[in-house]
């Protein structure tokens, strides 16, 4: 499904050999997760940069159609389209295989990723040019990895106007890159975990989309093999809807007893244990006996 989804969203092939942005109809259509405008191969829009634009502009507007296109994807599965779709993370999944070291990511950390989502959404009307009035679209400009590596290297470093103007901006986004690359391999998705707006965004959402992890407390055994499988470590049992979850669905295929079920429909409601009938038949068959 992420290779599915990178391919369709980068479809102009001949970008890639020319190296030139796709400017057709199509790049008015605005995707649900991070992929570059200026990719050479990208045929619609980031959310995130389409939405700083609009910001950023003389008239300081918030694009409806970006806002309503990223929360009706929110509200459908959360985090799904971190998990299933994004291209970004498809790389961070290939980089995170096999999965042999997985270090935790320090708590604090994870809360740089709602300040990212804080500078999206105010810092182009908050940070204006005085001569000109106008904002910026600072996370792309200062920040985006997956920016940096579609664009950056993909088109900059061919095009010779392009290179000429490359500086120590240049530089802190090549080095902001390489960093993530690093950690991907010792990480899993540390960029869906620390420093994606996007992401942060939708895990909002995971607690009340429509499609969500439901848990059935009468199936469950506690025995933490979903807590096992889990490439983040989560909690799964106890909180199988947390934000950090990027709906991998690890957990559902690993549950031994289907406690655990990514559906819209709510689960059944939970009962109580019957530790009767939880009794090995040897033991009750003894007592009944004495």
């Amino acid at each position: 499904m992420q290779f599915a989804a990178a391919l369709a969203a980068n479809a102009h092939l001949t970008g890639f050999a020319e190296g030139r942005i796709y400017q057709g109809p199509v790049k008015q259509v605005c995707v649900p997760f991070l992929n570059c405008y200026s990719c050479p191969g990208a045929l619609g829009a980031c959310p995130v940069g389409s939405y700083q634009v609009m910001l950023a502009m003389s008239g300081h507007s918030v694009s409806l159609y970006v806002a309503g296109v990223v929360t009706t994807a929110g509200a459908l599965g959360g985090r799904l389209v971190c998990g299933w779709l994004c291209p970004f993370g498809l790389l961070q999944e290939v980089l995170a295989r096999p999965r042999v070291c997985r270090l935790p990511v320090p708590r604090p950390l994870l809360w740089i990723k709602y300040l990212m989502l804080a500078a999206v959404l105010f810092l182009p009307v908050l940070l204006i040019n005085s001569s000109t009035g106008l904002g910026a679209p600072y996370f792309c400009t200062y920040v985006c990895p997956a920016g940096t590596l579609e664009a950056g290297l993909l088109v900059g470093l061919r095009d010779p106007a392009l290179r000429a103007l490359m500086g120590p901006l240049f530089i802190w986004k090549v080095a902001v890159l390489a960093a993530f690359l690093v950690a991907m391999r010792f990480v899993y998705r540390p960029f869906c975990r620390t420093a994606c707006p996007l992401g942060a965004f939708y895990g909002l959402f995971n607690p009340v989309s429509l499609w969500r992890i439901r848990h059935d407390a009468g199936r469950c055994r506690q025995c933490h093999t979903c807590r096992e499988a889990c490439p983040l470590q989560l909690a799964v049992d106890r909180s199988p809807n947390h934000p950090e979850c990027v709906r991998c669905l690890e957990c559902v295929r690993a549950c031994p007893t289907a406690a655990l079920a990514f559906t819209a429909r709510p689960a059944p409601q939970d009962q109580p244990v019957d530790t009767e009938r939880s009794k090995p038949r040897a033991a009750v068959k003894c007592r009944l006996n004495n």
